[in-house]
């Protein structure tokens, strides 16, 4: 028995490799968290950048609420199990008419997990839609396993290791995966997908959700941390993160950052093992 989605819906991603669209929040509900997300960039003096785009779970309550809420762990217990850690997030914003899009890639180049049973939720907080840049998949493409990468480092990509892949050898149609505010999308982490230009006049506002079954584990050599938000951890693979009791408090901030440390110095090694394989 699945606690969310169809039968139909996983065997689509088990055969696809994604989901869409997911209802999650209500439109209200995505637009309360909009306001909080608009309320810390006011309070940083403009966009969220550098470190502090990744892992806010950590630091800010209501994205600690959004990524516990049954409304995305169901769909993920769906596809990944019931044992589930969060490794990574990351704020997604393309700001209104500007050339910021995401080249195609895999998720899976980035994290350096195996099993390769890693499955992103896309949350979105405004607007996806074709003409704001919405994610954009190539069905069916997880199958073929990991891919090679070459590097193009072009003004505008939100990739900043210039990471690309070149579809044309690839079957299939991409298809465009829009969401209204409050629901969500699943896709696998070796899924190709990218994401075109944002010519709308809103923001585009996205949360992209790492999760992964407690069996995976990081090939980094790093000792990771990630934070347990369903089952039980019987693997120890990675270091339990604590949930925040406020926002940006001083604790908060502390552990955020140690967090990221650490997950940069991962991030370093698979960065050079990726430039030792890619071409071009």
């Amino acid at each position: 028995m699945t606690k969310k989605l169809s039968e139909a819906q996983v065997s689509q991603y088990r055969e696809e490799g994604f989901v869409a669209p997911v209802d999650a929040f209500t439109g209200a509900q995505a637009a309360g968290y909009r306001a909080r997300l608009e309320a810390l960039e006011a309070k940083l003096g403009g966009r969220i950048t550098g470190n502090l785009m990744f892992k806010p779970h950590l630091y800010q309550t209501w994205i600690d609420e959004i990524v516990h809420s049954s409304e995305v762990l169901d769909p993920v217990e769906d596809v990944i199990g019931p044992d589930i850690l969060l490794v990574q997030l990351t704020i997604w914003i393309k700001e209104a008419n500007t050339d910021a899009f995401i080249s195609w890639h895999q998720d899976a180049t980035y994290f350096g997990l195996d099993p390769l049973e890693h499955v992103t939720a896309w949350v979105a907080l405004s607007e996806a839609s074709e003409e704001s840049g919405c994610v954009e998949v190539l069905p069916g493409s997880h199958k073929r396993g990991q891919a090679r990468h070459k590097v193009e480092f072009q003004p505008g990509n939100m990739l900043k290791t210039g990471q690309t892949i070149d579809i044309s050898d690839y079957e299939g149609t991409p298809t465009l995966m829009p969401l209204r505010p409050g629901q969500l999308s699943l896709h696998h982490t070796q899924l190709l997908h990218n994401s075109r230009p944002n010519r709308s006049t809103d923001r585009r506002i996205g949360l992209g959700i790492s999760y992964i079954p407690a069996h995976v584990r990081s090939t980094s050599g790093v000792p990771l941390s990630a934070t347990l938000v369903r089952g039980e951890d019987r693997y120890g693979y990675f270091q339990h993160d604590a949930r925040p009791q406020v926002d940006c408090g001083e604790l908060e901030m502390r552990r955020h950052a140690e967090a990221m440390a650490r997950w940069n110095e991962g991030r370093k090694v698979i960065t050079e093992r990726l430039s030792k394989s890619a071409t071009g």
